[in-house]
């Protein structure tokens, strides 16, 4: 048991380290498959000491040092981070950029951030360096030093800063699928509190970890990092890029190491319930496998119930989902299910849901959509409903904006503080009560628990009735079988004045091959005869896209917004892009007059 005076995560380290020294925290798996360089928590709190000592001998207390490893550089990555905090300065996880617009976004946040020194692994500086001139050459320098070519003998100059809970240990950036991303700030008591609060949700784990989803992204670091050494455990992490390769690699390690956590969002289940092959997997065994972490995005309730059957007879239980709701500005998790039962699935009328209401019905029922619980809130976590434009709490039958407030939470933005104010600061106008986390997302609360509908930001609004995106995009995927499951984007643009609605569409891989202007033409007709007849929408334009071109976070979040401004710009990866003709153009009385619409 971890003593509650820890104040803060080099304290967590130092402990784990002197208890458990020889315990193997970490190891890394070249390809998904074959293990390649390990880290006790001794070797852990080595590395972090001597990284410290170089960063003490250039930086001071409370600077933003920029850390940028590859996907194949988890220990490297976890040793940096470490010595960040050991050194008592800021990081600030990055993804090494891959083009002139991730190059220009590194560049943002260097300058945002004030950032002189970054680190990465030996293997990438040189590339790193000169990319960083060729890219930006009128830039600032950077200082860059690579981690793993820091001698161990170096910890020995380690000097211990004094460290406390509400001191800055890094900045997550948010995932910029509704825009600009912002550096949330998150202290090292926010780490512990939500640590602490998973170990009040799972007394009784017994935690063995496998983890592949980016170090960089709140998921993998806190569920991923924080809380194996918070429990004192281990977990194996792979490569993203190992897992969208080859999905059996993800439920194979899960296997082989026994785990009992692991997770991703929603679209990692599907992928592996289309593409792992029985062949692939004879001696697969999931039984182990107690907590299956979803989150992050969407969930889509048939996804669970495919996974479910394809992956029963290796082990796999119902239950074993675990389905929460989180964010970066919450350090992580925000509210979760009950452990080890299946999770809540209700059915409510979609078009009282457009009026922000919430009628119960029968699944089945004409007009029912499916809705997932994202459980009760979690330990010191408080969640209520609140109507966005009156600023007061929503009736219980009321869909609204979801309010939060909880000692995990992070407090503000770096260096925006009329967008803290506006997401942080959150007070009721009846009572005055906060402050609260503005979440920016929409949902109700029924039997206590949390069903999320969509995000405020991303609402749409046609013909007087609201929409939310992922119920269209759902609607088109579904609509023809040459289209690509969670590969669409569904906005609105500005016609004359008017809200109108976009449809960017991924095409199948395989049906692309063998695609006419016929089959084109079947499948914008079945996009758009999908809409009227489940929606009452009708569809301004069509972009059907190639595959695995849809703008898309590093968590699998669709960026609508960028999603928006490329259909604008023309610059998506177009198969075929389809505008309503004007002769064809419906207003909301056309409607009453479809032969599909008529009442029988």
């Amino acid at each position: 048991m971890l003593s509650s005076s820890l104040k803060s995560l080099v304290d967590l380290l130092a402990d784990r380290a002197q208890r458990q020294s020889h315990d193997r925290a970490f190891t890394f798996l070249k390809d998904g498959e074959i293990e390649f360089g390990c880290l006790t928590y001794q070797n852990l709190d080595e590395q972090a000491r001597a990284i410290a000592a170089s960063l003490q001998s250039v930086t001071s207390v409370g600077d933003r040092i920029l850390l940028v490893y590859p996907f194949n550089a988890c220990l490297e990555f976890i040793a940096a981070l470490f010595g960040c905090f050991y050194a008592g300065v800021i990081a600030i996880p990055t993804r090494p950029p891959q083009n002139a617009e991730e190059w220009a976004d590194f560049s943002f946040r260097v300058q945002e951030c004030q950032v002189d020194v970054a680190l990465t692994s030996a293997a990438m500086i040189n590339k790193l360096q000169d990319s960083w001139q060729a890219q930006l050459p009128d830039s600032k320098n950077l200082s860059w030093i690579a981690t793993d070519r820091v001698l161990l003998a170096n910890a020995a100059n380690w000097q211990e800063p004094k460290i406390e809970r509400d001191a800055i240990a890094y900045f997550q950036y948010t995932s910029g699928s509704t825009g600009t991303p912002k550096a949330v700030v998150i202290t090292h008591g926010n780490v512990l509190q939500n640590c602490a609060n998973f170990q009040q949700t799972f007394p009784t784990l017994d935690f063995r970890g496998v983890g592949w989803l980016p170090l960089t992204h709140d998921m993998g670091l806190v569920a991923g990092v924080m809380q194996t050494i918070y429990a004192g455990a281990f977990a194996a992490f792979m490569s993203p890029i190992a897992v969208f390769q080859n999905p059996s690699r993800w439920l194979k390690a899960v296997s082989t190491y026994k785990a009992t956590i692991s997770g991703g969002p929603n679209f990692a289940y599907d992928i592996c319930v289309h593409r792992v092959n029985p062949e692939e997997i004879t001696d697969l065994d999931l039984s182990n496998w107690q907590i299956a972490g979803n989150g992050a995005e969407p969930i889509r309730p048939e996804t669970l119930e495919r996974f479910t059957e394809k992956f029963a007879p290796y082990g796999f239980r119902r239950e074993a989902f675990y389905l929460s709701y989180g964010m970066a500005e919450a350090t992580l998790v925000i509210s979760g299910g009950v452990v080890n039962k299946t999770s809540t699935v209700q059915f409510v009328d979609e078009q009282a849901l457009q009026q922000n209401r919430v009628v119960m019905v029968a699944k089945g029922q004409a007009g029912a959509r499916a809705v997932v619980s994202c459980g009760c809130a979690w330990p010191g976590n408080r969640v209520i409903i609140v109507n966005p434009q009156t600023l007061t709490p929503c009736l219980s039958d009321g869909v609204g904006e979801i309010w939060v407030q909880g000692l995990g939470l992070s407090s503000s933005y770096w260096h925006r503080p009329e967008e803290t104010k506006r997401t942080f600061q959150g007070y009721l106008a009846d009572s005055g009560e906060g402050p609260f986390l503005r979440t920016g997302d929409l949902g109700f609360i029924h039997d206590n628990q949390l069903f999320i509908t969509g995000r405020l930001k991303d609402m749409m609004i046609f013909w007087g009735r609201n929409f939310y995106p992922q119920i269209l995009e759902e609607t088109s995927e579904k609509s023809h079988p040459a289209l690509s499951a969670n590969a669409s984007a569904a906005f609105s643009v500005d016609v004359e004045g008017e809200e109108r609605l976009v449809i960017a569409q991924e095409v199948d891989r395989h049906a692309l091959r063998k695609l006419n202007s016929e089959q084109i033409a079947d499948i914008i007709a079945a996009i758009r005869q999908a809409m009227i007849m489940q929606h009452l929408v009708e569809v301004y334009a069509i972009a059907l896209i190639k595959p695995a071109t849809l703008p898309k976070t590093t968590s699998g979040k669709v960026q609508r917004r960028r999603c928006r401004d490329l259909f604008l710009t023309g610059k998506l990866a177009l198969v075929e892009q389809w505008y309503c003709p004007v002769s064809e153009r419906l207003d909301p009385t056309d409607l009453t007059n479809l032969p599909e619409m008529q009442e029988t």
